[in-house]
């Protein structure tokens, strides 16, 4: 069994990092579905509803610039062509599409932060960056070169062999989604890229609004290999999502589990399993419920710097812990209003943890903010799954670290 669990957890890594925006911090406030929180009496409404459409994207300004410290530098990649994103299974409003960048080097570096510039922000939803080691350069080139157009489709991680070894330690280098400034790591920390490697830019595409041509790009900054600096690492925390619909909203054919698992699979092919796989890491079952969570084990000792959290539209509330329910409890995240327009990488005060310490992710999701959202507009409740479009659901905790 242990052996099937760990295979497991290497293909879900690969599928979960897929998915990714980042979060912000907050203090913790309880809440029913009827959106009454905090004290007795207090109604708490949800932000404004993101329409996660054109005109909205196209409206956010572009991040800000950070000045470069000592020693440290820019590189700018692009695209070499121009994309049009589609559906690549023809149905749903997603494209993620994977493009291979070649930074060029001749000697290690250390990545100390990231920019991304949209070429198209009607279309661009978010992007992430991913390496690739140099043994497997010959292998991306080869992905790259099967598709007629610029780069590949590329749902559940970049599709590359063995990538995401385990959860632990990813191979993601950032993240970013519309109105994010550029990023930097703290002083002293770095994200180790060898030489001849290449990266994978992976860019979510939303197509509510349909498609139109993008050439996007991505600004690095870095610094010499041989400064000492300490190696960062992303370690991920997915959960599975198992939502009901609405009692009074249950008569749509997807409210039956299986139809609406049947759907996503027809939409994202094998990455649909994504929640199966997920059950099987958190060592949980397939039942209906708004609130979710997952508990993983530390393997090895290790100081988190930063944290960060995703859940889609119908998100409410997320919560990251250390050894939950013991005295050596610790909160590493608290957001009790989920806000998908709010969203970038925060650092946090480090807290260490030894091996065999736990941590838990726990999200909550609620079918009413269907009502008040454009993007659900026409669309009935279905029951919700994991899944990577941007009406599906997901349930995702990431953790910066620095291993002992």
């Amino acid at each position: 069994m242990t052996g099937r669990l760990n295979g497991t957890a290497r293909r879900l890594a690969a599928i979960a990092a897929a998915l990714v925006v980042v979060v912000s911090l907050a203090g913790c406030v309880q809440e029913d579905d009827n959106r009454r929180a905090g004290s007795p009496g207090q109604l708490l409404d949800p932000p404004d509803p993101p329409e996660v459409q054109a005109s909205q994207l196209a409206r956010i300004k572009p991040g800000k610039q950070l000045p470069l410290r000592a020693g440290e530098h820019r590189m700018n990649l692009q695209m070499q062509t121009d994309y049009t994103p589609s559906a690549p299974t023809g149905k749903g409003t997603d494209d993620y599409r994977c493009f291979l960048l070649d930074p060029q080097l001749d000697k290690d570096v250390w990545l100390t932060g990231s920019n991304v510039l949209p070429g198209n922000p009607d279309v661009v939803h978010h992007v992430i960056l991913f390496r690739v080691d140099p043994a497997q350069v010959q292998e991306a080139e080869q992905k790259d070169a099967q598709s007629a157009d610029e780069g590949w489709t590329c749902f559940g991680g970049t599709g590359l062999a063995g990538e995401f070894s385990n959860v632990d330690d990813a191979n993601w280098l950032a993240a970013w989604a519309p109105g994010g400034d550029e990023t930097k790591v703290r002083d002293g920390y770095g994200v180790r890229l060898a030489a001849g490697s290449r990266i994978v830019m992976q860019v979510h595409y939303n197509l509510l609004k349909d498609a139109a041509p993008d050439v996007s790009s991505t600004q690095l900054r870095w610094m010499a290999g041989n400064r000492d600096l300490d190696a960062l690492h992303t370690f991920l925390m997915p959960a599975p999502v198992e939502m009901p619909c609405r009692p009074d909203h249950d008569d749509s054919p997807l409210c039956d589990r299986d139809a609406a698992v049947k759907d996503v699979m027809q939409r994202f092919g094998s990455a649909g399993n994504t929640n199966s796989l997920l059950h099987l890491l958190c060592g949980t079952e397939a039942k209906a419920s708004n609130t979710t969570s997952c508990t993983r084990n530390i393997n090895k000792p290790m100081t988190i710097l930063g944290a960060a959290g995703h859940m889609h539209l119908l998100g409410r509330q997320l919560r990251i812990e250390a050894n939950p329910g013991t005295p050596d409890a610790k909160t590493i995240l608290d957001i009790p209003i989920w806000d998908f327009d709010n969203q970038g990488t925060k650092p946090i005060d480090p807290i260490h943890l030894d091996q065999y310490d736990k941590v838990k992710v726990t999200c909550k999701h609620v079918q009413w903010l269907r009502d008040v959202l454009p993007a659900f507009e026409d669309i009935p409740d279905t029951y919700v799954v994991w899944a990577e479009g941007t009406t599906d659901e997901m349930c995702l905790g990431m953790l910066q670290v620095a291993f002992d």
